[in-house]
């Protein structure tokens, strides 16, 4: 395969995964068919099963994918320069909003979509979740840490410890976000963050 072969397999893939998360973070994993991203990917069948054996292994893919966009999004926030810890870590949870938004998601917030639809219905994709999810605690847990160090937070209990409690948080105020349609729950979640990491107002 040439250099041009290879760059043409990358962008069809690319287009096919770009497209799925797009709609599958609207509608969910089971309620669309292939055929839909395909259409909108503007890629023949026969192109999917090229790239992915089958909309399972398409799932994980897609969460591979999404998770590599969302680590580097969040590596850059967390290492932000001219700010303490404790602003990086502020600045990680609007970043989160923005990417949670009730109203219109557009594809940002496949995590908090699909976490409770497949984990049940593909355990391969379950696995990919768990990684994922565990990549954003490992990254919480080291800036909090740092923060300790700093000064900047103080928290009660280990910093993965507490690094789990705030996803758990947080993934539960998206939920709630999505079932009030209103915006209520993050700043239960804000609050609630601030006084785990002991930060004043």
């Amino acid at each position: 395969m040439n250099i041009s072969q290879t760059a043409e397999t990358i962008d069809v893939r690319e287009s096919i995964l770009d497209n799925g998360q797009r709609i599958i973070a609207g509608k969910g994993f089971s309620a669309v068919g292939i055929n839909e991203i395909l259409t909108a990917a503007g890629v023949p069948k026969g192109s999917f099963y090229h790239y992915f054996g089958s909309k399972d292994a398409f799932g994980v893919a897609l969460l591979e994918y999404y998770f590599e966009d969302y680590f580097a999004h969040m590596d850059a926030i967390l290492n932000e320069p001219g700010l303490n810890m404790a602003q990086r870590l502020m600045g990680y949870w609007k970043f989160w909003q923005d990417n949670q938004l009730f109203y219109e998601c557009q594809g940002k917030c496949l995590a908090v979509k699909l976490g409770a639809e497949v984990s049940d219905l593909s355990e391969p994709m379950r696995l990919a979740l768990k990684q994922g999810t565990a990549g954003i605690i490992d990254r919480l847990a080291c800036i909090i840490e740092g923060g300790a160090e700093d000064g900047s937070v103080a928290v009660d209990g280990t910093p993965m410890e507490v690094a789990r409690s705030l996803y758990q948080l947080w993934m539960g105020a998206s939920v709630m976000v999505k079932i009030t349609r209103a915006p209520q729950p993050f700043e239960t979640a804000i609050t609630a963050t601030r006084q785990m990491l002991h930060l004043t107002a």
